[in-house]
C-alpha cells in the first residue's frame, strides 16, 4: 500500500525496543502508517521488515541538528506524534554522579525538546502530541535522583505545552507509566509490583489516546497507590516510600 492510501499516520520515537517497539507493531496492525524511530538498525531493520506500513529513521534523538535533518520533512506528515524515547540510570547510595545524570537528562528531555523543535512546523489542528513520561515523577524514589527528576522535567514540558498549544487545536497527551517489562527493566535487581507486559502497556497507551485523554496511567492500581501518596506532606511520602521498599 503506498504511502498515500493511507489516512492515518503516527511517528513513533524509541520504537527499536520495549514499549515503542510494540505501539510500532501494533499501530501498523490497525493500518496506520509508521514512522519508526531509533538508533539501533538491526532493530529497525526488523521493524521494516515486521510490516509493509512501517518506514524507519535511524538517528539520535539527543543531537539538535541530526534530529531536524531526519524528522523536517515526512511525507505522509503524521498526525499523532509519540515521544516516547528515553533511558534509566540509578544513583547507588545517594552518590551523585554528575556524567550519568547529564546521559539520562540528555535522552530523556533534551531529546524530548529536540524531538518536538524538530517536528513542531508539521503540527495542525487535531493533531495530538503523546509523552511518554513515568509514574516515578510523581514520588521521590531511591536511586531515582536521575531518572525521576528527568521524568519529573518531562512531565512538566507535557503539561506546560497542553496549555500553550490548546488555543492551536493540537491536543497533548502525558504518559504516566508503572513498571513495564522490557529490556531496561530487565536490568533491575529490584522488585517491581504489578509489572505489565508491553502489550498491556501499548493497549492502555493507544486506548488513552482513542478516547482523547490528556493523562493516562498505568496500571491503574499501582499508580493510584503512587499518587496517593504523593498528595500527603513530604515527610509522610518519605516514610511510606521507605517502608514500602523495605518490605519489596
Amino acid at each position: 500500500m503506498s504511502s498515500a492510501e493511507h489516512h492515518n499516520c503516527v511517528l513513533i520515537t524509541g520504537a527499536t525496543s520495549g514499549i515503542g517497539n510494540q505501539l510500532a507493531k501494533d499501530y501498523a496492525d490497525e493500518g496506520y502508517f509508521v514512522w519508526a524511530c531509533g538508533r539501533n538498525f538491526e532493530q529497525l531493520g526488523e521493524l521494516e521488515e515486521y510490516s509493509n506500513n512501517i518506514r524507519t529513521i535511524g538517528f539520535d534523538i539527543s543531537d539538535l541538528e541530526s534530529t531536524k535533518l531526519h524528522l523536517e520533512s515526512l511525507s505522509p506528515e503524521p498526525s499523532l506524534w509519540i515521544f516516547n524515547a528515553g533511558t534509566c540510570e540509578y544513583i547507588d547510595d545517594g552518590r551523585m554522579d554528575a556524567e550519568l545524570v547529564g546521559r539520562v537528562f540528555s535522552a530523556n528531555v533534551q531529546g524530548l525538546v529536540n524531538s518536538i523543535e524538530a517536528t513542531q512546523p508539521m503540527y495542525r489542528s487535531g493533531h495530538r502530541i503523546a509523552v511518554v513520561g513515568s509514574i516515578a515523577s510523581e514520588l521521590a524514589l531511591p536511586r531515582a535522583e536521575a531518572y525521576g527528576a528527568s521524568k519529573a522535567a518531562v512531565s512538566y514540558i507535557a503539561r506546560a505545552l497542553a496549555v500553550d498549544l490548546k488555543n492551536s487545536g493540537v491536543n497533548v497527551t502525558t504518559i504516566f507509566p508503572g513498571f513495564v517489562k522490557t529490556p531496561l527493566t530487565d536490568k533491575n535487581t529490584f522488585s517491581m509490583p504489578m509489572i505489565v507486559s508491553v502489550k498491556e502497556a501499548s493497549l492502555a497507551i493507544r486506548n488513552g489516546i482513542k478516547a482523547g485523554k490528556s493523562n493516562i496511567y498505568f496500571p491503574k492500581r499501582f499508580t493510584s497507590i503512587l499518587r496517593a501518596i504523593s498528595l500527603l506532606p513530604y515527610e509522610w511520602q518519605s516514610y511510606l516510600v521507605n517502608r514500602f521498599v523495605k518490605e519489596q
